[in-house]
C-alpha cells in the first residue's frame, strides 16, 4: 500500500497561525520530517504519536543533504505511511520546497502542499511594521539573507535603488554584510531598520535603528530583519486610527481598499 506525502509551511512561530488543513494533516501523519527542533511545541500541540525527524542542521551536527532527504521521504511514501514535511513559515519562501519537490516528481512520487503564513509578512506585522504603506513604500522585496552557494548572487544596486522595504530571512549571521553592501549600492546609512526575533511568538523581541547600525543590532535566531522607511512605524492603536481617519478622512469608508 502507498503512502501519502504533504508538505505543510507551519507559519511563523505561533502554533495558532497553522492552517486548518495544516493542522488536520499532522493529525493525522505517522512520520514528521522537520528542518528545526524549534517546531517541537507545534508538533506536541498536533502529532504527538508521530515519528519525528530532524533533517535540518542542530548542535553538533550538519543538515541532510537534498538527496538524503528525498530518499527518506520517497521510502516512507512507499512503506504506506503518511508523511508530513513540515517546513517554517511558508514552504515556497526562502525554502528548499521547490527542490524537494522537483526531485520527488522526478521519481513519480505524489504529494500535496499546504501553504503556510511567511515570517516575511507575520514577523514584521507582529512588531507593528506593515511592509507597505501607501504614503511611503507601495512594495517589498523578500530575500534570503544566507550564504548558500546555490542562491544566485543578489543585484545590489538595483535593491537600493527600488526605494521599497527591504525583508531579510536567515540574514542574522551576516547583518554587517548586508548593511555594507546596501550602503555601497547607495542606500542612506540613515534608513530606518528593525530586526525581530521570534515574531509571533511570546519571545519575541524588536530592535530598531539604521542601516549604519544594522550589524551591531543582533538578536537570537530565528530573526528578520526590515529595512526601509517603514522599520521606523510601530503601530500602535493610536497610530492605527490615526492612519486610518488619513486614508478615509469623512468616516464613510471610499470602497478602495484593496
Amino acid at each position: 500500500m502507498t503512502g501519502e506525502l504533504a508538505f505543510v509551511g507551519a507559519g511563523p512561530g505561533d502554533p495558532e497561525l497553522l492552517t486548518r488543513a495544516g493542522r488536520a494533516l499532522l493529525r493525522a501523519a505517522d512520520v514528521v520530517v522537520v528542518d528545526r527542533s524549534s517546531l517541537d511545541d507545534l508538533l506536541d500541540r498536533h502529532a504527538p504519536a508521530a515519528e519525528r525527524v530532524l533533517v535540518g542542521k542542530a548542535r553538533g551536527r550538519s543538515a541532510w543533504p537534498l538527496e538524503r532527504i528525498v530518499e527518506l521521504l520517497a521510502d516512507r511514501v512507499a512503506a504506506g505511511r503518511r508523511v508530513v514535511r513540515l517546513k517554517s513559515g511558508d514552504l515556497f519562501v526562502c525554502a528548499r520546497t521547490a527542490e524537494e519537490t522537483g526531485a520527488l516528481s522526478a521519481r513519480g512520487v505524489a504529494f500535496t502542499t499546504v501553504p503556510g503564513v511567511s515570517a516575511a509578512v507575520a514577523a514584521p506585522a507582529a512588531a507593528g511594521i506593515p511592509v507597505t504603506r501607501r504614503d511611503c513604500t507601495p512594495a517589498f522585496t523578500v530575500i534570503a539573507g544566507n550564504d548558500d552557494p546555490t542562491y544566485p548572487d543578489l543585484a545590489w544596486d538595483a535593491l537600493a535603488a527600488a526605494g521599497g522595504t527591504i525583508v531579510v530571512l536567515m540574514g542574522r549571521a551576516h547583518q554587517r554584510i548586508i548593511a555594507e553592501r546596501l550602503l555601497g549600492a547607495g542606500l542612506a546609512p540613515s534608513t530606518p531598520v528593525a530586526v525581530v526575533h521570534a515574531g509571533t511568538r511570546p519571545s519575541q523581541r524588536v530592535r530598531r535603528g539604521t542601516l549604519a547600525e544594522l550589524g551591531d543590532l543582533r538578536l537570537p535566531p530565528p530573526a528578520t530583519v526590515v529595512i526601509g522607511a517603514v522599520a521606523a512605524l510601530d503601530l500602535t492603536p493610536v497610530e492605527l486610527e490615526d492612519l486610518a481617519a488619513e486614508l478615509d478622512p469623512v468616516g464613510g469608508g471610499t470602497g478602495a481598499h484593496p
